[in-house]
């Protein structure tokens, strides 16, 4: 069982990076709006506990199945201590059922990230993203509120990369993960 983590800003790329390295390893993806969307859906509003609770059940399903491995992508606020309780929480529920654990950094500013943010197969996948210029103040709010970049360092797994993805294509972004960690 593999588990790969994709973190990084808003809009930077995650979901589809990871749509492009599920393409190329077998991997399944869950990125982080697959729980958010139907809450919102449902609640008509962010229900942190929701959300947390669906994740927790796929989490658990998911790592004791004979699957070859999960992506999930989330933002990581570095200055947020429950941001790093979330992601050790995740991290050990893989590593009771002896997972390989793999971090990914993507990094990029926020000019080209407001360009992405914008994309047909983010606003494909995310109906909360569909109010553009909503979702455009929260990009830059949340880069106003959190430090969601690692220091040099900071990041304490083993397998870990940072991939400044500015001028790369998603599938070329993934090859390099795939070639990176042998995935």
């Amino acid at each position: 069982m593999k588990l790969v983590l994709i973190v990084g800003n808003g809009a930077v790329g995650k979901m589809t990076v990871g749509q492009e390295l599920m393409k190329l390893t077998g991997l399944r993806l869950f990125h982080n709006h697959m729980t958010i969307e139907p809450v919102l859906e449902i609640f008509g509003t962010f229900h942190t506990d929701a959300i947390l609770q669906m994740r927790e059940v796929i989490f658990r399903e998911f790592a004791k199945s004979d699957n070859y491995g999960m992506i999930h992508t989330i933002m990581w606020a570095f200055d947020m201590q429950q941001d790093w309780d979330y992601i050790n929480h995740v991290v050990d529920i893989f590593q009771e059922h002896n997972a390989e654990i793999y971090c990914v950094e993507l990094v990029a500013p926020q000019e080209i990230r407001l360009q992405r943010n914008e994309t047909p197969n983010r606003l494909a996948h995310k109906a909360s993203k569909r109010d553009i210029t909503g979702s455009r103040e929260r990009v830059i709010a949340m880069d106003e509120k959190f430090r969601l970049e690692s220091n040099p360092g900071e990041i304490p797994f083993e397998n870990y990369m940072r991939i400044d993805n500015s001028n790369l294509e998603p599938d070329v972004v993934a090859a390099m993960i795939k070639e990176r960690f042998a995935l």
